[in-house]
């Protein structure tokens, strides 16, 4: 397996402010890769830089030895942070669409996977809610047979459901001699399906872990997320059953309190409030 995509020195600046700082980066194909970093940390900005859609202040970025251009973008399949589809068309309109305009493109694929996540060809984008619209444009990007596929904060802003369901047709839709470059900020989402982990932050590239270097570290926060799947509904259960329990003696209480006052008793009493 080669080596896909290389920068070296890469630099953009806007104005005078630095967006990206002398970053040396090199993606081999086979990989699954997260770019990690707080929100304004660059990585749109150098995702953008790798797509041709912005020019490198200075450094070099070559796409298996070539520099980027019209022959690295038949090759590399781009999920953008904003949407450029037209909410108007409907789903098997784009998908046409898509098929006449990259020759890479899997119809059959997309509209598989449309039908595994329940998601109706004949409706039209508008009518769909922000989590199916992510989902249509994700399943366009991964039914192209890329060499690398760039995808920019693809679970941003979806509920925690949307998300499960995109990272698994990531997964489940790509040539494992392909790579991936995942860009987000929601570390803890996506981390244990990494190979490796690029961080950055300020434009400059802060470190790279193999995943090999940090398998502890991934195995122990599986491990924590496996005991709260586990213990959190026990421990629901209990504190019902010991609520139900106190409200069951409370109102025991209140009404052998009452049935004492009808009998004319006098006793004098201290009703106990449980919360």
């Amino acid at each position: 397996m080669g080596t896909l995509l290389e920068c070296k020195d890469l630099t953009k600046s806007f104005s005078g402010k630095t967006a990206i700082d002398h970053i040396d980066l090199s993606i081999e194909s086979g990989h699954i890769i997260g770019l990690l970093g707080p929100n304004g940390s660059g990585k749109t900005t150098l995702i953008k830089m790798i797509n041709g859609l912005l020019t490198p202040t200075s450094g070099t970025l070559y796409y298996k030895e070539n520099p980027i251009g019209v022959e690295s973008k038949r090759h590399i399949s781009y999920l953008p942070d904003h949407s450029y589809l037209n909410m108007n068309q409907r789903v098997k309109e784009i998908i046409a669409f898509f098929q006449d305009f990259y020759e890479d493109f899997d119809s059959e694929r997309a509209y598989d996977m449309l039908q595994k996540l329940n998601i109706n060809p004949n409706d039209s984008l508008k009518s769909m809610s922000k989590g199916t619209k992510e989902k249509v444009q994700l399943i366009l990007v991964m039914s192209r047979k890329a060499e690398l596929y760039i995808l920019d904060e693809p679970i941003a802003g979806v509920d925690p459901a949307a998300r499960d369901y995109i990272l698994d047709v990531i997964l489940t839709n790509y040539d494992p001699s392909a790579s991936i470059l995942i860009s987000t900020h929601l570390i803890a989402d996506i981390e244990n399906i990494l190979d490796q982990v690029i961080f950055i932050q300020n434009g400059q590239k802060k470190g790279r872990l193999l995943k090999t270097a940090s398998l502890f570290h991934l195995a122990a926060w599986n491990f924590v997320k496996q005991v709260q799947a586990i213990l959190i509904p026990f421990l629901y259960l209990i504190r019902s059953i010991i609520k139900t329990v106190f409200i069951s003696h409370r109102q025991d209480r209140w009404n052998w309190y009452l049935t004492q006052r009808r009998s004319g008793c006098c006793m004098e009493m201290h009703i106990l409030n449980y919360s």
